[in-house]
């Protein structure tokens, strides 16, 4: 039943998203709480989902989905009633985001726009993602089946994701695949989507490595002098500052 208690954590859901929108868009820095509110689309599903997950939650009939429909239709972002979203979870831009009925989504988790959290096959049951606190997923990636990422990970621009991804790593590619970020844990919400590890080239580096030191070998037992191994350049080289900071 829909009360006064509900409608307080509902409240505080909202003040949560808010500083979440001004902390992680830079678009939104010096920005008031209610312009924020009014013209953040991905604000406005967020508490949209809260308010429908709540009815739902009470038992209340075709409300929760009809809520879920109209903002869709204005925000371009379609939250499944039932699905299960944490605290402070900010949606940049919102157009095309979807979000599943069994998908679960931790705290401090920042979306980009495009994202499908979706479900494979008619299967019943749990069929859509688990995303664990602190995770960022790059513009149209796409995360499917009942997975789970792992705290803190960051999926990449256009991935897609059809298995787990461990904490801390950061998943690139069709299909993904997780690059553990070496030396250091990623940093915060704002992606570093130029700097992205690349798994191909990394593989041909390693490859060309172990060519090299076949035919150092070779020319040893064969009295001849090896070749200049040659260089093997990142398949998509980065360029500019990095957008994190680091």
């Amino acid at each position: 039943m829909i009360g006064p208690r509900t409608l307080a954590q509902v409240a505080g859901e909202l003040r949560r998203d808010i500083a979440a929108a001004r902390e992680r868009d830079p678009a939104a820095r010096g920005v008031g709480p209610v312009e924020i509110l009014a013209t953040w689309p991905g604000v406005q599903a967020v508490l949209a989902h809260r308010v429908s997950h709540a009815l739902q939650a009470a038992g209340v009939p075709l409300v929760p989905r009809s809520i879920s429909m109209v903002m869709r239709a204005v925000t371009g972002v379609e939250i499944h009633p039932a699905a299960r979203i944490g605290n402070a979870l900010f949606i940049d831009h919102g157009a095309g985001v979807v979000v599943g009925e069994t998908a679960e989504i931790g705290d401090n988790v920042t979306l980009y726009q495009g994202v499908t959290l979706g479900g494979t096959g008619f299967a019943t049951g749990k069929r859509h993602p688990t995303v664990q606190d602190n995770v960022t997923i790059g513009s149209g990636a796409k995360l499917l089946g009942p997975i789970t990422i792992g705290h803190g990970a960051k999926i990449g621009a256009n991935s897609v994701v059809i298995h787990d991804v461990p904490p801390n790593s950061t998943v690139v590619g069709n299909p993904g695949h997780p690059v553990r970020v070496e030396g250091r844990r990623p940093e915060g919400p704002d992606a570093d989507w130029v700097h992205l590890p690349d798994p191909l080239s990394e593989a041909i580096q390693g490859l060309a490595s172990r060519i090299g030191a076949l035919e150092r070998a070779v020319a040893e037992l064969s009295g001849g002098e090896a070749e200049k191994p040659a260089d093997v350049r990142p398949l998509r080289p980065a360029r500019g500052p990095n957008p994190a900071g680091g």
